[in-house]
Order: structure tokens, then C-alpha cells, then sequence
């Protein structure tokens, strides 16, 4: 049976039928949309090979900067990129934590490394100054936006500390534009030099709780949505100048921040992240809907875009299930200091 026949039987009625002939138009184009963003989730997953790094300049001696270096995803992104050829600047608050990586780096993997101290939340000029004069003359392609603070537990907004606010924002947004600002002109000179020969790379950590609004974690949530939106913009603005800009989508990963041990299919360890993150740089994974952005681990991939394809990440539904995980967070977190307290 054709179309025009099948609405025909349903109704004799000609905006009625019309109105029918446009619902299958749009239901068509959606369910083709569907389609076509399903196969290039497990294609970016699970089927293309892994990012060719020659075109940012590996094995070249050009150098890397990672900030959030010490620790947990930040020392793993210094460690891969090392592996992967790159001289490294590591920048960090804690110098002599700094020293035994780079030390180690070098060791392993014969590369240079540059290391940069500071503490992002003091947002001191000189910071910024130090860092610059660091990698004067370096010819450096990649940038790794790492430095990060969420709350130390679920907290309502209402009472949040000034501290604790202050230092969210002044680390996860103010530092990171000023570290772009100053490290991006190295990157553009670099690309220039080698005749667009070789690429650059902004990658900026994002977060899930960046992508669905998160009661009890407003402050960092709307931090990291900041840098979505401001991660998309500068991508279109250094397009054109051969660097690539993207911001890095992750649900939990064992760390110092999210305080998880063990990890699961869910909960990848730092080494695991981030070897998914360097294999599938240019591709969106979980992403599929979203410009400059890619969520690469596959669980948190498949999380995404099943949110996205289902309630949305903006719902009512995420919004509540949200605050009330949180809430449960807070509420054995308290519990937890209670007992500690009575010891």
C-alpha cells in the first residue's frame, strides 16, 4: 500500500491528510537522523583506527603543555603524549611532584620536559608571565586544558562557601582562558613556521555535570558548561589557523577529585580515559549532536548519547534524578565526617 492511498483510508479530511503527509516527512528525517548518528557512534567507538599523530607534529620535537600535570589524568596525559614522541611542559602547583615526573619522562621515554609550578587558584599575573617566558621559542602544537577543582561533597548552592565558589570558577574558567591566551600564539607561530605542515590541538576537560545541569553541584556544573560554550566558539575562531579545539566530555574516572578507588566498566582509571581520549581525537563519540565536542570513553559515550536520544539532557527527568543522586551523595558524605569526627 502507498502512502497516498494509506492516508486516503484514514481521513477524506485535506489539512487533515496534509498535516499526516508532513508527520511522515519529519518522522522520516528524524528517524534517518537516528540512523545515521548510531552508526557513526560505533563507528568512532569501536571501528575507526586510533588518531594519527604525525599531523600535530609527533616524533618532531614539538612540545606539549598540560596543565593538572601531578596527578591522575593530567600525569597520564604528560605520560601517552611522551609516549607518543612529544616533549612536555608539565604545570602544576606542587613543584616537587613535578620534578619526579618529568624526571621519570625523561628517563623513559627520552623526551625534554619544561616544568612550570603554580597554583591556579591564586590567579597571580605572574603565573601567566612565568608560563609564558617557559615556552618562549618552543615550538609547541598541543595544549591540554586539565587544571580543575569540583566541591569537596554535594553542596546546595545557598551554601557554598566564598572560598570554595571562588576558587571553582577562578580554576576551571578564568585560569583556563588565561592559560589558552597565553600558550595559543606559541601554537598559531608553530603551524605557521611549518607551513600548515603540522596541526595544533586545544583539548579542555569537560564534565558530565557540564553537560546535565547538577543540583548540589551548581557552581561546577555551570563552570563547566562555560567551557562547552566557550570550547565550540574558539574552535570556529582557530579553524582557520589549523588548530582544532575540543572539549572532553567524561563521566567518572578514578581520581583524587571524584575520590573513586575502584574502578568499573563505567569508572575507568586515568590510564584508560585518556588512551581513549588520544585515539579518538577528531571524532565526537557520545558527542554526535554537539560542535568541537566528543565523549570518547565508551561507556560514558554510550550514556551520553543515550540521555541525549531519550529525556535530554535539559529535562525535567535528568534534573530530578540528578538532585536526588546528589543528595544521597551528600547525605552519606555527612555521615561519613560524622563518624570520623567521633573516633
Amino acid at each position: 500500500m502507498s502512502i497516498n492511498s494509506f492516508v486516503a483510508e484514514l481521513t477524506s479530511c485535506k489539512c487533515t491528510q496534509a498535516l499526516l503527509y508532513v508527520a511522515v516527512v519529519v518522522g522520516v528525517y528524524k528517524l534517518t537522523l537516528f540512523s545515521l548518528s548510531t552508526i557513526s557512534l560505533v563507528a568512532d567507538l569501536f571501528i575507526l583506527p586510533s588518531t594519527n599523530w604525525s599531523k600535530y607534529g609527533a616524533k618532531k620535537g614539538n612540545w606539549a603543555v598540560i596543565t593538572g600535570a601531578s596527578d591522575g589524568i593530567g600525569k597520564e596525559y604528560a605520560t601517552q603524549l611522551a609516549g607518543r614522541g612529544f616533549n612536555v611542559v608539565l604545570v602544576s602547583r606542587t613543584q616537587s611532584k613535578l620534578e619526579l615526573i618529568a624526571e621519570e619522562l625523561e628517563s623513559k621515554y627520552k623526551i625534554q620536559t619544561k616544568i612550570v609550578a603554580f597554583d591556579a587558584s591564586t590567579d597571580k599575573e605572574a603565573n601567566y608571565q612565568l608560563l609564558a617566558s617557559s615556552i618562549e621559542g618552543l615550538p609547541v602544537t598541543i595544549l591540554i586544558n586539565n587544571v580543575g577543582q569540583s566541591h569537596s561533597i554535594p553542596v546546595p548552592f545557598l551554601e557554598t562557601t566564598d572560598k570554595e565558589l571562588r576558587d571553582i570558577v577562578t580554576i576551571n574558567n578564568t585560569a583556563t582562558l588565561k592559560i589558552t591566551q597565553t600558550v595559543t600564539p606559541s601554537i598559531v607561530k608553530t603551524v605557521e613556521t611549518s607551513k600548515k605542515q603540522v596541526r595544533g590541538l586545544i583539548l579542555t576537560m569537560g564534565s558530565f555535570g557540564g553537560l546535565l545541569p547538577t543540583p548540589y553541584l551548581a557552581t561546577y556544573s555551570g563552570s563547566k558548561a562555560f567551557l562547552q560554550a566557550w570550547s565550540a566558539a574558539l574552535a570556529g575562531e582557530l579553524k582557520p589557523s589549523n588548530i582544532d579545539v575540543e572539549l572532553v566530555i567524561s563521566y567518572l574516572v578514578t581520581s583524587a577529585m571524584s575520590k573513586i578507588r575502584r574502578s568499573s566498566a563505567s569508572i575507568p582509571t586515568p590510564k584508560a580515559f585518556v588512551k581513549s581520549v588520544l585515539n579518538s581525537v577528531g571524532r565526537r563519540g557520545g558527542a554526535q549532536d554537539r560542535f568541537a565536542t566528543m565523549t570518547p570513553y565508551w561507556a560514558h559515550a554510550l550514556m551520553h548519547f543515550g540521555i541525549e536520544n531519550t529525556v535530554g539532557v535539559y529535562s525535567k527527568v535528568a534534573n530530578t534524578l540528578n538532585l536526588g543522586m546528589h543528595k544521597s551523595i551528600r547525605t552519606r558524605a555527612l555521615k561519613k565526617a560524622l563518624r570520623k569526627k567521633e573516633q
